[in-house]
This record gives C-alpha cells, sequence and structure tokens, in this order.
C-alpha cells in the first residue's frame, strides 16, 4: 500500500475507483470523482507484479478521518487486499495523531468492516443509488 505521492500512483489510484465504482457499480463520473479530491490523501495497492488493485482516500474532517472511495478489483476481493489498504490507511491518520474515523459503507461490505472494528450508527441509506451504511471506529492505541 502506497500514499499517492506522485501522478503515475494517482492515475493508479483512479483507474481502479474507475473499474469499480464507475464501470461495475454504475456510478456517475461525477459523483465519483468530486471537489475534495484535491484536499484528500490518496492511497494505492499494487500486488506483486506492480498492478493497481486497490485504493482509498482519507479526508479530515472537523476532529475524525473521513475513509472514502474504498475499493479492490473484484478479482483480488477476498485476498486480503482491502484489509491491506485499510490498515495503511489507518496507520497514515494515526501517524497524524488521528485516531477517530468514519466511513459510509456500501451494505454489502458492512461485515467486512466491522471485522476491522468499525461500528453502524445509522439505518440504511442510499448513496449514488447504492444502500450505505454509516459506521465509525475509534483507535484507542497506536497501530
Amino acid at each position: 500500500m502506497e500514499v499517492v505521492k506522485n501522478d503515475q500512483q494517482m492515475e493508479d489510484a483512479f483507474s481502479v475507483r474507475k473499474k469499480v465504482f464507475i464501470l461495475e457499480q454504475n456510478v456517475p463520473v461525477e459523483e465519483e470523482i468530486d471537489e475534495f479530491e484535491s484536499e484528500s490523501i490518496h492511497f494505492v495497492l499494487y500486488d506483486d507484479d506492480q498492478k493497481a488493485v486497490g485504493a482509498a482516500r482519507l479526508r479530515f474532517v472537523e476532529d475524525y478521518g473521513k475513509v472514502e472511495r474504498v475499493c479492490v478489483l473484484k478479482e483480488y476481493r477476498g485476498t486480503g487486499a482491502g484489509r491491506q489498504l485499510m490498515q495503511g490507511l489507518e496507520r497514515t491518520a494515526a501517524d497524524k495523531n488521528c485516531r477517530k474515523f468514519v466511513l459510509y459503507a456500501q451494505t454489502h461490505a458492512e461485515n467486512f468492516y466491522k471485522s476491522l472494528g468499525y461500528h453502524t450508527y445509522s439505518d440504511i441509506f442510499m448513496d449514488a443509488g447504492i444502500p450505505h451504511v454509516a459506521m465509525k471506529k475509534e483507535i484507542e492505541n497506536d497501530l
């Protein structure tokens, strides 16, 4: 997992997001790529062959980190790629003294986030035509 530091890594992260959200899940491009891109920390996950297979972004809002746009290519789901991506994101946030996280999970991914210590605190709501729940987590110790 890499924190995006250059144009190629950013292009790789956007490529994964496009494949998952726009092409696979039919999210409109104007909803997927938004006004928060420039203020976010972006992450990209590569496989052993340096193929981009996962992406995410993190924004700091008030006193918490907002985890957004977490995605893994279909053929890499269930391999631990998502867990690796999330753990790297949380370590990066913890290094910046961020210990509280919020995310809006697609309902099919709710159990994945629960396995990482997130707790649901909302009813189901629609975002980009997809059912979601709001989830949060607080880290007490260093990662």
